[in-house]
């Protein structure tokens, strides 16, 4: 009886063998394959030959409604100039013309399709354009004649001395000849100017007063200035010996100095640089006789350092001052008013002791201003007051001031107070400074309220469930406020923005760009006319001039797509499920496999950014693939979403959802929208969930494998702030929290506690890998590593990599990011570990030399 049980047994054991083996090929058949090819098919590099100009970028001029742009299209660039009131479009040149002028001048060849990228002046009252292009002619370099003086110091008066016989035997220096071009529009013939290069007619260090009487800078942290005639000669030679410096203040010192920061440098270059004459960053009276300057004392903030391994020779230490939430130490700020006919300086009345940021508001630049060589920085009110905010540093006071110039007075003109944190838009004044509007989200949504320059309270201009983004400009005469905003209009995603027009009285709230698109506008400087740029993640990019009540001048251009589509590209896909509670709708784009094949079952990665500043969702159509479009090619099902606590662009309560909950607040809406998403259809594998991103999303992306270890199986953690402990105090205690605690004599503290991705550690079940500059001296290095360390200690299997001299965003090294990320969850998910040396979709096009 032995032999025909255990016959039975082997043919039982065989069929379920054979069962499991057929399964296992059935799931093989429904799991795809990694398509490298596909995803190195659109590296930016490659979509760059693919997709050139997707939006209109005017460039006003100052006479008329009149303005000049550059479109990009596969059949080359073409050069356009509009006059809004003619209603015309013309070609700024012909492009056959214009070549065939420019081969004969230069003797280098050029055709209408490949012609240089320009950079015009506008001369001539605007009837002409002048620029310069380089030859591949080489002559020889012609120095500026020097000073006779000066040459009669330094010449060795033995003419036949050897020295002199060799220097006229050296050879001369060569250089690409230049030629200075002018072309009159409408003309027939383009003009040679001259040969000389574009003069260098500023310094990065030099703050030039807006009458050009006086330039001021910061040397050895203290402030200096020069007067016109003697910057023009640090213009053609710095380190000529005749320049005249005068030193204004003496007591500067590093960290609570004049200007001259030195963030950026490492011990061998600040020491290389300390003697250079570096910036002054502050802001100039209209009239130019005044010089508003905000000095920091931060000698008591704690330093924080970064090494270069990757330096030239030995590593280099950079140190920096890095203030961390929860540091009882703050930046204490003054405020100092420079006049520069007396030399003398006041200090504005501050109350020094409270741990406050302050915010000088500056006027406007026209948008006719916009390419001038000379755009100083000016104070927003011409008649001697300077208007500020100050914010408490618990972000939960701002007050608005204003500051008498002459005497450093100061009143409080505006008071907001919230329980969360409080944020801030440019004061507008108009109406002769008889006027202000102030943009406040005290009702739960962002509008602008309308004050007299006194503080008094006239009107609540926008009203309503929507938020208000930007101030676009108002025509004084007819009382009306141009705006962008968000979420007018119900029907669609609230995220789309669009330009609106109201009455100053609160009435007749229009929409002047309609549609059902997110669009971005430059408007003219009289207002009466602007560019309209919209389109969404599925539509062509378009772009349009429109009066200011809306009606269409002309379309100006449609985004060439045909080479992308050509290649195969697919539009991704809107969609709209709920949070976690069932009631707020969270709004996010589906992207796919180009070779998308339903049969199949894909696994679903997540990129991910939580705000709250922002959420990593595209409202509008992008050629910014790498992160999204790309990362679906290898094989996955790609979404990104919003979260409760993120985007602005909704109201108050949206925005601050996660305060006093920075590491979890927005994770259960990522997983919840991915289980709706699964139930809906069905080629998405609810088993196989990965998650991505890169810095806050580098946080938000390990938090969730910790979190939700059951859940988010594998995750590509780039440059995350793991540690909030230790990020900039800034972003930290604004978003999150810092209470202040005040003692029975006055004496504040700050508490702050945050949780930590590290102590979750143990929770590790699925795949990570961490990925950090070590050079980052935004979200330190310093984070990533601590994480590493309690993994470790947890007895963790994961994966790490540092990005050698690399910042924040990784720079050059970005395209190798990439692959390791494919290389992850190709590994984990599509069952395939790639296990070649050489990446070879990088070196795939890399020409061998």
């Amino acid at each position: 009886m032995k032999k025909p049980l255990l016959l039975l047994l082997f043919i039982l054991s065989t069929s379920i063998i054979s069962a499991q083996l057929y399964k296992n090929e059935q799931e093989d058949k429904k799991t795809p394959i990694p398509n490298y090819k596909l995803a190195a098919k659109y590296s930016p590099k490659n979509l760059a030959k693919l997709v050139h100009s997707t939006s209109v970028r005017p460039h006003w001029l100052k006479k008329g409604n009149k303005f000049w742009y550059q479109y990009k299209t596969s059949e080359g660039s073409n050069y356009y100039l509009v006059d809004a009131d003619k209603r015309t479009k013309k070609p700024l040149f012909n492009n056959e013309k214009m070549a065939k002028w420019l081969t004969e001048i230069t003797k280098d060849p050029y055709d209408a399709q490949h012609l240089p990228k320009f950079s015009f002046k506008f001369v001539k009252n605007e009837t002409a354009i002048r620029f310069r292009v380089t030859s591949t002619e080489e002559v020889e370099v012609v120095e500026e004649e020097k000073d006779e003086k000066k040459v009669s110091e330094t010449k060795d008066v033995k003419k036949d001395s050897t020295e002199t016989k060799k220097a006229k035997k050296k050879k001369p220096k060569m250089e690409k000849k230049v030629y200075h071009l002018e072309y009159k529009l409408g003309g027939n013939k383009l003009t040679i100017v001259d040969n000389k290069k574009e003069k260098e007619n500023y310094k990065k260090w030099a703050n030039i007063a807006p009458d050009s009487s006086i330039v001021l800078f910061s040397k050895k942290f203290n402030l200096y200035w020069m007067d016109k005639e003697n910057f023009l000669k640090a213009i053609k030679d710095e380190k000529d010996t005749t320049i005249v410096e005068n030193q204004w203040t003496k007591d500067g010192v590093e960290f609570y100095s004049y200007g001259g920061s030195s963030r950026g440098e490492n011990n061998e270059s600040k020491e290389e640089k300390k003697n250079d004459r570096k910036p002054v960053w502050g802001i100039w009276s209209h009239d130019s006789n005044k010089f508003v300057f905000q000095r920091n004392d931060s000698r008591h903030i704690k330093d924080l350092w970064v090494i270069n391994s990757v330096a030239k020779k030995r590593p280099t230490l950079e140190t920096y001052k890095y203030h961390m939430p929860g540091e009882q130490e703050y930046y204490k700020t003054e405020l100092m008013v420079f006049d520069i006919p007396t030399k003398e300086s006041i200090k504005v009345k501050l109350d020094t002791v409270k741990q406050q940021s302050i915010s000088v508001y500056r006027a406007p630049t026209k948008k006719s201003n916009y390419d001038d060589d000379f755009n100083p920085s000016l104070l927003l009110s011409k008649k001697g007051k300077i208007y500020f905010n100050t914010i408490s540093r618990d972000r939960k006071k701002l007050d608005i001031c204003v500051a008498d110039i002459n005497t450093g007075d100061v009143d409080v003109l505006i008071e907001e107070r919230f329980n969360t944190y409080i944020e801030s838009r440019p004061l507008v004044l108009f109406n002769n400074e008889q006027e202000m509007l102030h943009w406040a989200e005290r009702d739960g949504w962002a509008h602008f309220y309308l004050y007299d320059t006194k503080g008094n309270l006239k009107q609540q201009v926008t009203n309503g469930s929507y938020h208000v983004d930007d101030f676009e400009g108002v025509i004084e005469k007819e009382r009306v406020l141009y705006f962008t905003a968000n979420g007018v209009n119900k029907k669609q995603d609230p995220y789309y923005a669009h330009l609106y027009r109201i009455n100053l009285n609160g009435t007749g709230l229009k929409t002047i760009n309609k549609g059902d698109y997110t669009s971005r506008v430059s408007v003219s400087d009289s207002k009466k006319y602007f560019v309209n740029n919209y389109s969404r993640v599925n539509t062509v990019p378009k772009s349009e001039l429109r009066s200011n009540s809306g009606s269409l001048i002309m379309n100006l251009e449609e985004a060439d797509l045909s080479q992308l589509f050509a290649t195969g590209y697919k539009f991704p896909e809107t969609f709209k499920m709920k949070a976690d509670d069932g009631v707020t709708d969270i709004y996010g784009v589906m992207y796919k496999p180009y070779d998308f094949d339903s049969t199949k079952v894909y696994p679903l990665l997540e990129y991910v950014y939580p705000g709250p500043q922002t959420e990593a969702v595209n409202k509008a159509f992008s050629v910014r693939m790498d992160r999204v479009d790309r990362m679906a090619q290898v094989g996955f099902v790609v979404i990104t979403l919003g979260n409760r606590g993120g985007h602005p662009d909704r109201s108050k309560w949206y925005h601050n959802y996660g305060y006093g909950n920075l590491r979890d607040y927005g994770l259960a809406d990522k997983k919840y929208v991915a289980e709706q998403l699964a139930d809906k259809y069905s080629y998405i594998d609810i088993d196989k969930v990965g998650i991505y991103g890169h810095s806050g999303g580098g946080f938000m992306s390990t938090a969730a494998m910790l979190v939700y270890p059951d859940f988010f199986k594998a995750a590509v953690s780039s440059a995350g702030n793991h540690d909030n402990s230790m990020y900039n105090s800034w972003w930290s205690e604004t978003h999150h929290g810092v209470k202040e605690e005040i003692d029975a004599d006055g004496k504040s503290t700050y508490k702050y506690n945050i949780d930590k991705n590290h102590s979750l550690a143990a929770n590790l079940k699925g795949n990570l890998m961490l990925i950090t500059g070590d050079i980052d001296n935004n979200v330190h290095p310093g984070g990533t590593i601590r994480m590493a360390n309690a993994l470790i200690k947890a007895n963790k299997r994961f994966k790490f990599m540092l990005m050698p001299g690399q910042r924040h965003g990784f720079g050059n090294m970005t395209e190798y990011s990439f692959w390791l990320r494919a290389d992850h969850f190709s590994k984990y998910f599509l069952g395939k570990e790639a296990m070649s040396v050489d990446i070879d979709e990088m070196n795939r096009d890399k020409a061998k030399r």
